[in-house]
């Protein structure tokens, strides 16, 4: 935290530039391929609404400095609002595929690094891991978006089950209770942008596509169900835990 007097610019004024340079990709994306009006409303609602959110949260938070982790995750939201753009124009012409691939392939490749830099830099706070999860999960959804035109709208599951879980949790709080760390939670988390990525390439055969999706959906699936079931166990625990702390003390008395 220490860190954090090292940068002079307020949050905001960086969620402000963040929101400039995605006008900018939007500019020249609209420039390169011609975009259509669905992918220009759609990339400006992006732009606007992660700019909005995050100076709010940030303000909230009352952090001093935005911080290098952060804008490494900026950085990846603007790649994938031209993500975003460029699908929201797929329905109304055919944007370029190795365009959109090469967008979501350097997203993918930077998911990580934020974490990392983090860490070594000390900075570490929880509103950059929420932030670089709702990135994450943003694009995930935009991108089976994509690839359920090709492979059937059952492939937007991959995308919507992590907010079904968070629309989930109002009416069972208990699953909002923190999940310990997991290697398992994360490489599946990982595998699913790469198959839909694949799949959303479509440099393989259709059934080769079809079966790498699939399998990305059921590694889903397991992930949700194991950590879905974890939760649920910890808090039976934990009812009968405070329940025998009850007895006892009516006992005592």
């Amino acid at each position: 935290m220490a860190l954090n007097n090292t940068y002079d610019a307020r949050p905001q004024q960086e969620t402000a530039v963040g929101a400039g340079i995605q006008l900018l990709l939007l500019a020249l994306l609209g420039t390169a391929i011609g975009m259509g009006p669905a992918g220009w409303l759609t990339g400006l609602a992006f732009a606007f609404a992660t700019w909005a959110v995050l100076a709010r949260a940030l303000h909230r938070s009352c952090l001093r400095s935005f911080g290098p982790a952060n804008r490494v995750t900026l950085g990846r939201a603007t790649l994938v609002g031209g993500v975003t753009a460029l699908v929201a124009d797929s329905f109304e012409s055919a944007p370029p595929v190795t365009l959109l691939v090469g967008l979501t392939a350097v997203a993918l490749l930077l998911d990580g690094v934020d974490g990392k830099v983090a860490r070594r830099t000390g900075t570490s706070t929880a509103l950059g891991a929420r932030f670089d999860m709702e990135v994450d999960a943003f694009l995930i959804l935009v991108l089976s978006v994509y690839v359920s035109v090709q492979l059937g709208p059952w492939v937007l599951l991959i995308g919507g089950m992590r907010y079904a879980f968070v629309a989930a949790a109002r009416f069972a709080p208990w699953l909002n209770a923190p999940l310990p760390p997991s290697f398992a939670r994360k490489t599946v988390a990982a595998v699913q942008g790469i198959a839909l990525l694949l799949a959303g390439a479509q440099l393989l055969p259709h059934p080769a596509n079809l079966a790498i999706v699939l399998m990305a959906l059921g590694s889903l699936l397991w992930s949700f169900g194991r950590d879905v079931w974890w939760l649920w166990r910890t808090s039976r625990i934990s009812v009968e835990a405070a329940a025998g702390t009850e007895l006892l003390e009516l006992a005592a008395r």
